[in-house]
């Protein structure tokens, strides 16, 4: 669950639907990735062992809100990230070893047991997808994974920040950087997203379902945030 912060209320995303929405990124992107299928298929499907959890809202009571993918229980969150890399990896082990190396990412300076459990036995899981990729399989495989965080980075950008906001911040240190170059995020409107230099192949819109909820634990209902994002 993304999980987005108004004054009496939170915005709650589906991770999944997110990741629908990197995708987006994906497939406008300018200079495609190679193998395209394959990369396309991780970026879309990164996020699927969040589908289950994210059907219910867990409750942080010490934190007075619900829990997000950044807090949310290990117990719980770390075997649906495996179960999900799994189902990927059985339609496309190019496209499990990407999800398997974003998930990773995330850990490596973790000193929590069942983190760095999780950690190696993914690091296991890459090392034999590895053996079996082609050379060029390989030597686009970095890249592709960076291009995975750059997709990611973006669509997290547009659930965690209102749009318009003059200090919406990337998700990540460093921000919107791939292949050398930096890209801004700049809003025309507050409908209007534009990324500076322009990167993509062509204007795009985005549909973004969510649900809201209140402080005291009440759904307040359901609606679709709608964007555009222009060259």
């Amino acid at each position: 669950m993304i999980v987005r912060e108004r004054p009496g209320t939170f915005l709650l995303f589906g991770q999944h639907e997110h990741a629908l929405i990197a995708g987006e990124f994906a497939l406008h992107w300018g200079e495609g990735p190679e193998p395209l299928e394959s990369t396309l298929y991780a970026i879309v499907n990164h996020d699927l062992g969040w589908r289950e959890l994210d059907q219910d809202v867990l409750w942080n009571e010490e934190k007075g809100r619900p829990y997000s993918f950044v807090d949310y229980p290990l117990d719980l969150k770390l075997p649906a990230q495996r179960s999900g890399i799994d189902a990927v990896e059985d339609h496309d082990p190019y496209a499990g070893c990407l999800c398997s190396m974003h998930y990773a990412r995330f850990l490596l300076d973790s000193e929590r047991p069942e983190e760095v459990q999780f950690r190696e036995a993914e690091m296991e899981r890459q090392g034999s997808l590895r053996e079996r990729m082609s050379d060029s399989e390989l030597g686009n495989l970095e890249r592709n994974f960076r291009f995975l965080r750059l997709c990611d980075g973006l669509s997290l950008f547009l659930c965690l920040n209102e749009p318009g906001g003059e200090d919406s911040p990337p998700p990540y240190p460093g921000g919107f950087e791939f292949d050398g170059t930096r890209f801004e995020p700049v809003w025309e409107d507050g409908r209007t997203l534009r990324l500076d230099p322009n990167p993509f192949s062509e204007a795009f819109g985005i549909e973004i379902p969510y649900r809201t909820i209140g402080r005291e634990q009440r759904p307040s209902g359901s609606d679709l945030l709608e964007l555009r994002v222009t060259c």
